[in-house]
């Protein structure tokens, strides 16, 4: 049978300096071993893989060591280090509170601490996963924990410090472990590499590192899995493939055509990546996190939260160039709702697909024109919006009669308008076939539209209200009407701001829009604009409920106004209801 051994046992750390992204943690541990301040009991808390059970074996291999380095790191060499690595010594025991869970093995190890260590100045116990120790069990342990004897140390490890019990909490020392920076996940990983001979490209293993989600243990787990699959040589390609990740050109592409407007590339775009076998959220959310790093690449103070290679580091770069702040801005929201709303869309796909057409129109709508396509022979000259109306392509036929020179005008008939002028040979011949009357008559209609804009009734506080009481009187007894009755409506700027009681009348308001569009006929404009606000001084006052008398309150008033009736009482031996 083969001796392979996973790369997460063979290149397990054994000393301080070698534990991955937790030197605060390690730093610490060796300060309070220099100037024995050591604590009796520690809880070691945070994400999976990131060194918790590891650091707490080298703390208890460094307490026993017989002959400890300066910078107080195990020897490795002395029987008592021997002795752990061949996981024989006997003053350290380890327990798994996932599978011991009970009030008898807390007991059976609270028996342990009794005897004192055979070898050595400390027995450690090391507990892991202790979050999973029963009600009962945490109790049985309070004792014991508090007060310990000289000797023994209790170290505890668990990944959900919530669910452990306050009591258990204020009796340790807490260290909390971070996540693993992707940046040191490579280094180690690189350093195995260069050990195991392995050939790895540094974008293959930036794949690896955030795959691994900050977990030392799940990135080393992926490496061999990698490794496997592909041999001593580690490739993008190989690594995306295994890993069933988006390579990142898609979603470069993607935006690419976002910039470029480009509708049918974005859907045969989705449609490969369906094809490929990707679920739709996996696209979309994999299409935010790259527009949030091209915003990333917009600011230098934000160019570290960048986490790739540096060869898409550049690529990043170059598209970030191209992209608008804002167009991103808008397309990481329309993705933000589309990840929202996507677990109830019926057609996943369709959902996602109108997202995406969203996001290549958002040019367009901040442009709010329409967009002109370049003929082919024209691909590289700019595109100009051709005027709205044109004279017809065909040429009038020329009148019968001598030649006339080049520069003399045709004689004018008597009835007929004088010819234009004839244009300019510096002006485009599109501009030249224009057809000037049709021209006049616009200029004629533009003239009439702003005179009549100049006669639109003015939009000020007394119109305001005089349009108000109208529309009161129209909608009568109506909920509306009584709604709006209490409200107090006033003219900031070019917006009527409407202030309401309650928000229950601003919601029934924003259903209805007819108030709206009847100032917008009043003052006629079509732009209006209605601002509704909240104004607590407008909330009708609560009127006073009437209390309802019990029959020993009608009782003690008819005897206020007649005492007699006490006596009445009295004789007949009558007691009043409650």
């Amino acid at each position: 049978m083969s001796n392979f051994v996973v790369s997460a046992r063979k290149y397990r750390p054994v000393r301080f300096d070698e534990v991955v992204g937790q030197q605060h943690v390690s730093q610490t541990l060796k300060n309070a071993l220099q100037t024995d301040h050591l604590a009796h009991a520690f809880l070691f808390c945070g994400p999976r893989g990131v060194g918790k059970t590891t650091s707490a074996r080298i703390l208890a291999k460094v307490l026993n060591c017989q002959n400890r380095t300066e910078d107080f790191e195990p020897c490795n060499t002395c029987d008592s280090c021997v002795a752990f690595n061949n996981n024989a010594s006997l003053n350290i025991t380890e327990l798994d509170a996932a599978s011991n869970n009970s009030v008898d093995h807390i007991r059976a190890l609270t028996e342990q601490v009794r005897f004192q260590p055979q070898q050595g100045s400390f027995k450690v116990f090391i507990i892991d996963e202790v979050h999973m120790l029963s009600q009962a069990a945490f109790n049985a342990f309070l004792k014991t924990l508090e007060e310990p004897p000289p000797y023994a140390i209790f170290i505890l490890a668990t990944t959900e410090k919530h669910k452990i019990i306050p009591t258990i909490l204020s009796r340790c020392q807490i260290f909390d472990f971070k996540r693993i920076q992707p940046s040191d996940i490579i280094g180690h990983l690189e350093g195995i590499c260069a050990q195991e001979g392995i050939e790895a490209d540094p974008d293959a293993l930036h794949i690896i590192a955030q795959k691994a989600d900050g977990a030392l243990r799940d990135a080393l787990s992926i490496f061999d899995r990698i490794v496997s699959f592909s041999g001593k040589k580690i490739t993008y390609e190989g690594v995306i493939e295994n890993l069933n990740v988006l390579d990142y050109d898609y979603f470069f592409r993607a935006v690419d055509f976002i910039l470029t407007e480009d509708r049918a590339g974005m859907m045969l775009l989705f449609d490969e990546v369906l094809r490929k076998g990707f679920d739709e959220d996996l696209f979309l959310n994999g299409m935010a996190a790259h527009i949030r790093d091209l915003l990333v690449c917009k600011t230098p103070d934000t160019l570290k939260l960048l986490e790739v290679g540096d060869r898409l580091r550049e690529r990043y770069h170059q598209q970030a160039a191209l992209s608008p702040p804002d167009l991103l801005l808008t397309a990481l929201d329309i993705a933000n709702d589309c990840d929202l709303g996507f677990r109830l869309a019926r057609n996943k796909r369709l959902h996602v697909e109108m997202s995406l057409l969203k996001m290549v129109s958002i040019r367009r709508a901040f442009r709010n024109t329409p967009v002109v396509v370049a003929s082919a022979d024209s691909a590289t000259a700019p595109a100009v919006t051709p005027p709205e109306k044109k004279s017809p392509e065909v040429s009038p036929p020329e009148p019968e009669g001598p030649e006339l020179p080049e520069d003399s005008a045709p004689p004018a008939e008597p009835d007929a308008e004088p010819a234009p002028a004839a244009p300019s040979p510096d002006v485009a011949p599109a501009f030249q076939s224009l057809d000037l009357n049709n021209m006049l008559a616009e200029i004629e209609e533009e003239d009439a539209a702003e005179e009549a804009a100049e006669e639109l009734p003015p939009l000020d506080e007394a119109g305001l209200h005089e349009s108000w009481a109208a529309f009161l009187e129209l909608q009568g007894s109506s909920t509306l009407g009584l709604h709006l009755k209490m409200a107090k409506p006033t003219l900031e700027a070019e917006e009527v701001v409407v202030r309401v009681g309650s928000q229950r009348v601003m919601a029934s308001l924003r259903e209805d829009n007819s108030l709206i569009q009847h100032l917008r006929d009043h003052f006629q404009r079509p732009g209006l604009i209605m601002r509704l606000a909240v104004d607590e001084s407008l909330r009708p006052a609560k009127t006073a409920v009437k209390k309802r008398l019990t029959a020993k309150d009608k009782f003690l008033k008819m005897r206020e106004k007649n005492p007699a009736i006490d006596d009445l009482r009295k004789r007949f031996d009558l007691r009043p209801e409650e």
